[in-house]
């Protein structure tokens, strides 16, 4: 069982809940470890968040990994950031080919160099996601975490959009009602889960996200 919210979740209640190794413990140990050190100089996270490290940033990433089908190669995380969820998934499911985009210089260098100590393979694009978004249409699946509101993330990414993407975007709140408000010209197929990290917290899968043009 996992600790109250108000006490932090530890490595061994982590291990429990989501049934890894050992040695992806030690590389969740390590990756928390770099994120710790470089955290002061180019604020990764917020530091109120390392409280609580395994249940905030750990298990709030790791438990989108059921959601990716076993047949998944490529998968692309919009706005990384300290690799939020994608590196945490590469991690977790070394078969997926993971992209990483995030234009910020500096925490494209740090996600760079937790590859390297982790030794974990991502592709990491330090550009901007509408720059990008063309050359990564291969990806099957496309995560974001609390990136931005569902309407200007799917605009962003529309080119790249049909039916056979999966797009995994776990959010704090909100989710029902910016679904509700997207655009009539938005087709899309949704399905909500609770967050097993955060009571208050979500994810939308959409399982089709098509922009229909008007004739």
């Amino acid at each position: 069982m996992l600790a109250e919210a108000s006490d932090p979740l530890t490595a061994d209640q982590l291990k429990a809940e989501i049934g890894v190794s050992r040695e992806t413990i030690q590389k969740f140990e390590l990756y928390l470890k770099l994120l710790k050190k470089w955290n002061g100089a180019i604020n990764l996270v917020s530091k109120r968040s390392l409280v609580d490290p395994w249940r905030r940033h750990i298990l709030d990433c790791a438990q989108l990994s059921p959601l990716i089908p076993r047949t998944t190669r490529h998968l692309i995380d919009l706005g990384s950031g300290a690799g939020l969820p994608g590196l945490i998934l590469a991690i977790l499911r070394p078969e997926i080919g993971c992209e990483l985009i995030e234009s910020d210089q500096r925490k494209a260098a740090f996600l760079r160099e937790a590859a390297r100590v982790l030794n974990c393979k991502i592709t990491v694009h330090a550009h901007r996601i509408e720059d990008v978004i063309d050359t990564v249409q291969h990806a099957e699946v496309i995560t974001a975490r609390a990136l931005s509101a569902i309407e200007p993330l799917l605009n962003i990414i529309k080119p790249v959009l049909n039916e056979k993407k999966l797009c995994i975007f776990p959010k704090a709140e909100g989710i029902d009602k910016e679904i509700e408000a997207l655009p009539s010209d938005w087709k899309v197929t949704a399905r909500i889960r609770q967050s097993l990290s955060d009571p208050r917290g979500k994810i939308l899968v959409l399982e089709a996200a098509n922009y229909e043009l008007s004739d």
